[in-house]
């Protein structure tokens, strides 16, 4: 009866939230549970037959020297990107959040405006830019006498993970930049203005005044820059395809190319692809969850502060 009581009372809330909850439950959860059912079965996704095969599709991954090199291609873009996002975004905040520092707005959308670009034409533009024929990367590097022919950025298995590691960066760097600058409003007036009096100033002020003050924000944002590198579909997919010989696929695209777009002809296997999704899945659901614990930690963290 309090249940029935309690919704009767919050029935217009709860009304509200039911389209959203139907939202959710359509393209969120169903497709939770669908994965995980398909992971059991061995099913191409274009018959009706579906064979149960429980977790052989998971130990059949475990023993997938291509599902063992799409994640270590994951690990790798993960470690190439985040640190020098994080290191790059970090002094740029500084130097950004200087008050005397004239048209710093400027400087910031300037840097933000690759955020707010579709994903498609970042890399449609960057593969025309990056071009061994013509392109005008090249163009500039000849004409410098930086090398003496045309560097393949993005058609050579060495360097197309570096060529496609500094455009993320270049794209999400004003993301990152937005969260340190957040990070950096914490600290005090007070602080500068003591700093300036003990003629504290330069790397000095940077590296024992404003980084102690902001580290609880570290690991938050560290977090949330890992698991954003994870979710790199969009770009690899409009630069190289998961190309060449295989050089750039990390996970999400070995499991579209599973499920869906398989180049040598055999039959997709939407069972087997599903069972690696949900493996990445777990990985960035822990990702994720480590992101709330940090998060929680930085809010009591400026919650003490205050006080």
């Amino acid at each position: 009866m309090r249940v029935l009581g309690t919704l009767r009372v919050h029935r217009f809330h709860y009304l509200m939230m039911l389209p959203g909850l139907v939202l959710a439950g359509m393209f969120v959860f169903y497709p939770i549970f669908a994965a995980m059912f398909y992971a059991m079965h061995d099913w191409s996704g274009f018959t009706a037959q579906k064979i149960f095969v429980g977790f052989g599709n998971f130990l059949a991954l475990f023993q997938d020297p291509i599902f063992w090199n799409a994640f270590g291609r994951s690990i790798v873009f993960l470690l190439g990107t985040v640190p020098l996002q994080m290191a790059i975004s970090l002094i740029l905040a500084m130097v950004l959040n200087m008050q005397l520092l004239k048209l710093s707005t400027f400087f910031r959308t300037m840097i933000f405006l690759p955020v707010v670009t579709p994903v498609a034409v970042i890399g449609i533009v960057w593969t025309f830019l990056l071009s061994p024929f013509n392109g005008p990367v090249n163009g500039l590097l000849l004409d410098l006498g930086l090398v003496s022919q045309p560097i393949d950025f993005l058609g050579s298995t060495q360097s197309v993970m570096p060529s496609v590691i500094g455009v993320y960066v270049w794209k999400w760097l004003g993301i990152t930049l937005i969260y340190w600058l957040a990070a950096l409003q914490t600290v005090p007036d007070e602080v500068y203005d003591a700093a300036r009096l003990d003629n504290c100033k330069g790397h000095r002020l940077a590296f024992y005044v404003v980084l102690p003050i902001i580290k609880p924000f570290a690991l938050a944002i560290l977090l949330i820059s890992s698991v954003a590198a994870l979710n790199v579909f969009p770009l690899i997919m409009s630069m190289t395809n998961g190309g060449p010989f295989f050089g750039s696929e990390v996970m999400e695209i070995f499991i579209y190319r599973t499920a869906f777009a398989a180049d040598d002809g055999s039959i997709p296997q939407l069972g087997y692809a599903a069972a690696a999704g949900v493996l990445f899945g777990a990985v960035l659901l822990g990702l994720t969850a480590l992101q709330a614990l940090a998060t929680r930690r930085t809010r009591m963290a400026t919650a003490g502060s205050k006080a």
